[in-house]
């Protein structure tokens, strides 16, 4: 059993594109291509040099000294924070604008949350002289503003979604509705493993440089390839799906997911989509989704941007369902602490979403030879404003 996608799209029974007729041409360019132009070594040269010369890579796996005496096990951190813009994002818009552009395309759209990918499409944009539009909740525009205004510094217009909850998953759809008004100069460029296929697949090959890179380096530092456990925080999950991606059929390695549980799991207030959530489709694919018994969208909530959205990708559906991955729910207050405990111990600021991930050494106990690889997937400058409220700094 493999738990990467199939040909159709499928992660066990999740996945797939349940999609709007008018969007089918659209998918389809992409499902007949995106593989074979990854492949073109021309396209794969340039998708490395850019890694390497812009965004930086290799990025350090960073020995957390303090944090594994505290807890009793080898604590590596995987310093996706070091990337260019901030955040794991960028790997996978790097990949995209060059898929974009060998389709032929010279517009480009894209959601965002926390305003990471909006940030790191809106650098790619620039860098290649391309139109783009990104699309952000009028609640997430007033508490990632630091984001918002590096947008614009790039060039990108953002606009505003006003329905539904004003949060990730109504960008998600106000982008939607444009791609379907504008098929054929516009790609858009998903920025989490969700969508219908083939873009959870596409996305998750784009970051499996973060997996690939924590493969020789722990050969270096640790004389092995694979840690015991992988761990990392779960929204949509592109930083979690980077950091599993060569591990997803090595049964040796844990695969540890960490949720936003808000104001706790049964509190009304919370993103914990694999406690909370039923089988549903959001934004194109068949997933775990947070829902009413009559099948409407629950609003989810949680103090990070990146973590609120009602639904998982379909590879963490399945890494859940099959019980090849561990879930954790987090809630803010878990988060915070864990925080301003990294913070404090090792000199790291990490983005809220992140901190989710390192609020588990509180709950769960490791072995003292134990490897335990955590994604540190973005830094904490465009959540200063929400740590300076909650800790009263």
């Amino acid at each position: 059993m493999s738990y990467h996608a199939n040909e159709r799209g499928y992660y066990g029974e999740f996945g797939g594109a349940y999609i709007p007729e008018m969007l089918y041409p659209n998918c389809e360019e992409l499902r007949q291509n995106y593989i074979r132009i990854m492949e073109e070594p021309a396209f794969q040269e340039e998708f490395q040099q850019l890694l390497k010369d812009y965004v930086g890579r290799p990025t350090p796996l960073y020995f957390a000294e303090r944090l594994s005496e505290k807890y009793n096990t080898k604590i590596y951190l995987k310093r996706e924070d070091l990337c260019h813009t901030g955040a794991h994002k960028v790997n996978n818009t790097i990949g995209q604008i060059l898929m974009a552009k060998k389709l032929g395309k010279n517009r480009i759209i894209a959601e965002t949350g926390a305003g990471q990918h909006g940030v790191a499409t809106a650098t790619v944009c620039a860098l290649m002289g391309i139109e783009c539009v990104v699309y952000m909740g009028e609640i997430d525009i007033a508490r990632q503003a630091p984001n918002v205004a590096r947008m614009k510094m790039l060039g990108a217009e953002v606009r505003a979604a006003k329905s539904g909850s004003r949060t990730l998953k109504d960008a998600t759809n106000e982008a939607i509705r444009d791609w379907i008004n504008n098929p054929v100069n516009t790609h858009y460029i998903i920025g989490s493993v969700v969508g219908p296929h083939p873009y959870p697949d596409m996305v998750a090959r784009f970051q499996s440089v973060i997996s690939e890179e924590v493969k020789s380096q722990l050969q270096e530092k640790e004389g092995r390839k694979n840690p015991d456990y992988v761990v990392a925080c779960v929204g949509g999950g592109s930083n979690a799906a980077g950091i599993y991606y060569h591990y997803l059929d090595t049964p040796e390695v844990g695969i540890i997911a960490v949720e936003a549980a808000g104001k706790g799991i049964h509190s009304g207030e919370s993103a914990a989509t694999s406690a909370l959530g039923k089988v549903g489709i959001i934004h194109g694919s068949k997933t775990l989704l947070m829902q009413t018994g009559d099948g409407q969208i629950t609003e989810p909530y949680s103090i990070s941007a990146g973590l609120d959205y009602p639904g998982v990708g379909p590879m963490h559906a399945h890494l859940f369902r099959s019980g090849r991955g561990e879930f954790l729910s987090i809630t803010d207050d878990e988060a915070m602490t864990a925080g301003l405990e990294l913070s404090q111990m090792e000199g790291i600021i990490p983005a809220i979403e992140t901190s989710h991930a390192f609020a588990i050494f509180d709950y769960k106990k490791f072995e003292k030879d134990n490897v335990v690889v955590v994604n540190l997937s973005g830094r904490g400058d465009k959540d200063l404003q929400t740590y300076i409220d909650y800790f009263k700094l």
